[in-house]
């Protein structure tokens, strides 16, 4: 222990550090790593900007003011967390969305727009349960957001919208 404490001493005070910009290192870091492991600065977007601007259509006015005909009870919320988090198909919400709804899921790098950032309260705010209802069912066009219309019920559609209301601050 007191070698590797000799040595940690020694390589901070005796041997010269030479000071670089941000910029500097972030070019010599992206030189070393393969693309592979390259930091996905689209993910920082998706989580960091609210709220995200969109061109998403609007649901026909039949759907855009609906509101969620089930009560959000525990076991709706539950439900709904399932859902988003393993059950839907064709892929599990989280999955390009995050486990935390902040747009940061494992396949969102590379997706143009990003996915929404579920905890951005504005962004929440000025969505009506319909326009979610309208988006989780037939898809968003220009996004990768599928339709579920052939896979989820619409009380299953309803559940998730209870459980992603919670992810908005």
């Amino acid at each position: 222990m007191k070698l590797f404490l000799l040595i940690f001493v020694v390589s901070v005070f005796v041997f010269p550090v030479k000071s670089i910009s941000a910029g500097q290192q972030s070019g010599s870091l992206t030189r070393h790593l393969s693309p592979k492991y390259e930091y996905p600065t689209t993910l920082i977007v998706a989580s960091g900007i609210c709220p995200q601007s969109r061109k998403t259509d609007k649901a026909p006015s039949r759907y855009a003011l609906k509101q969620n005909p089930l009560f959000a009870t525990t076991k709706n919320i539950e439900r709904g967390k399932s859902l988003y988090q393993m059950e839907a198909k064709p892929t599990a919400c989280k999955m390009c969305h995050g486990i935390r709804g902040n747009g940061n899921g494992r396949l969102a790098r590379g997706l143009e727009p990003a996915p929404r950032n579920f905890t951005c309260g504005d962004t929440m705010k000025s969505l009506s349960d319909g326009q979610l209802f309208w988006v989780i069912k037939n898809g968003s066009k220009g996004t990768a957001m599928p339709a579920h219309k052939f896979t989820l019920s619409d009380k299953d559609i309803w559940q998730v919208i209870h459980y992603l209301k919670r992810f908005a601050r």
